[in-house]
């Protein structure tokens, strides 16, 4: 089987570092969103994927990478991450994940506080991780924008970007009326939380509006930050991307995007099994998880692994999120793991790492399958990463090689080695 190359657009924006060519040969392939591929090759040439097959012809001067006995897939997709917001072991310095002094934080971006040295990137290599969507907290009924981001690559977080906006992060639940609540101020209840959001989209619909209007004349028109954000929900050009665990916080959350007619994509979801027939009649996906955490407070007292299983077999297209730092980010395929253990479908649990995510996300131009014309982002595997023995051995961001495990280091215990930004950048 071989499928015909495609070649990338021109205009493809790719990390600076990363426009490599590599053919990972040999290989159990498995594309996810095609069959396996005995014996199977991946190209990737000036870091996009052009060929996947079993009899692809690997061009000169294309340097191999001999996958003989291991499995490799794409690149796993994070799609619901703190890292470089929310950094790990630098306490309130390095904790930029909720800017809670405004309900409505829609003109807030996640890219302007993401820092790329942040221990969570280099972790996000160990478990194949290859991109991951970054998003503000959930202490603010709307929490700011969203950005996709390869997990390693540039100098800046601005050459790693895939898509600059993704979505707009939103709350629903215990944490923005806590947050509230504690300081005597709207919105201190669940009514509240969804006032706040409600206002903001209708003044988002007066504004867009106005701005239409004045352009029709030509007229000059004041820029809001926030209502742009806001109206580009309402036009469809981003997600909404709505934190909640409760079945009727979930109600609620259907109920808004019924009301104001943007694309809703359920975040966590962890009690979402009781309302799984409506989530899947009405097409809404579901980024599920964490799934290693106690139950720690009351919104959380049904939170249950194999909750994401029902919620798959009722039909509803699922997703798993570490919610990193909630979760090491490298845990992200053990989520999967021990979904299956719970009742998930294997394949559904690599769709739920991959293809889904990125579907969801409109990233599925750029990542998330093994197919021509997507990011040469490529993992192989030591075995079947749903074995939790598995370990990915080496990581290609855009065909560059980025991780590395070398089984004869550290006195012959095995150590794993992050190609650092130093190495690759110089004065």
């Amino acid at each position: 089987m071989t499928t015909s190359s495609t070649p990338a657009p021109s205009s493809r924006p790719v990390p600076r570092t990363a426009r490599c060519s590599v053919a990972v040969v040999n290989g159990y392939v498995v594309p996810v969103a095609a069959e396996p591929i005995e014996n199977g090759t991946v190209l990737v040439e000036d870091g996009v994927i052009t060929a996947v097959g079993a009899d692809v012809v690997v061009p000169d001067g294309v340097p191999t990478l001999d996958a003989r006995g291991r499995w490799v897939l794409p690149g796993f997709v994070e799609a619901h991450a703190h890292m470089g917001v929310m950094e790990e072991a630098e306490g309130w310095a390095g904790n930029d994940t909720n800017e809670m002094t405004d309900p409505n934080g829609a003109a807030l971006r996640a890219i302007d506080a993401i820092n790329v040295e942040d221990e969570g990137f280099r972790d996000a290599l160990v478990g194949g991780v290859t991109s991951a969507v970054v998003k503000p907290g959930s202490g603010n009924p709307i929490g700011g924008q969203t950005v996709a981001i390869k997990t390693w690559g540039g100098r800046t977080v601005d050459e790693q970007v895939i898509r600059e906006a993704v979505s707009v992060k939103s709350a629903l639940g215990e944490n923005p009326k806590r947050v509230y609540g504690d300081q005597k101020k709207t919105p201190s209840t669940r009514l509240g939380v969804a006032k706040v959001i409600r206002a903001a989209f209708v003044d988002a619909q007066n504004y867009a509006a106005k701005r239409d209007a004045a352009e029709a004349k030509g007229e000059p028109f004041d820029r809001d930050l926030a209502k742009e954000a806001l109206a580009r929900v309402l036009a469809g050009e981003l997600y909404w991307d709505q934190h909640t665990h409760r079945a009727d916080d979930i109600a609620t959350a259907l109920r808004l995007a019924d009301e104001f007619g943007y694309r809703l994509v359920v975040n966590h979801g962890t009690d979402g099994a009781a309302v799984a027939d409506v989530l899947a009649e009405r097409d809404v996906p579901v980024i599920f998880g964490p799934l290693f955490t106690s139950r720690s407070k009351i919104e959380l007292r049904h939170r249950d692994i194999a909750n994401l299983g029902a919620l798959a077999r009722a039909g509803v297209r699922v997703a798993i999120t570490t919610d990193h730092p909630v979760v090491p980010i490298n845990f992200l395929v053990h989520q999967a793991s021990l979904a299956v253990k719970e009742g998930l479908d294997r394949d559904t649990a690599l769709r739920a790492l991959t293809v889904n995510p990125a579907s969801f996300l409109g990233l599925d131009d750029r990542v998330g399958a093994l197919a021509p014309g997507l990011d040469g982002d490529v993992v192989v595997w030591s075995g079947d990463p749903l074995d939790v023995t598995s370990r990915a051995e080496h990581v290609l961001i855009t065909g560059a090689e980025v991780y590395t495990w070398d089984a004869t280091a550290n006195e012959g215990r095995g150590a794993g080695r992050v190609v650092e930004r130093g190495e690759r950048f110089h004065a």
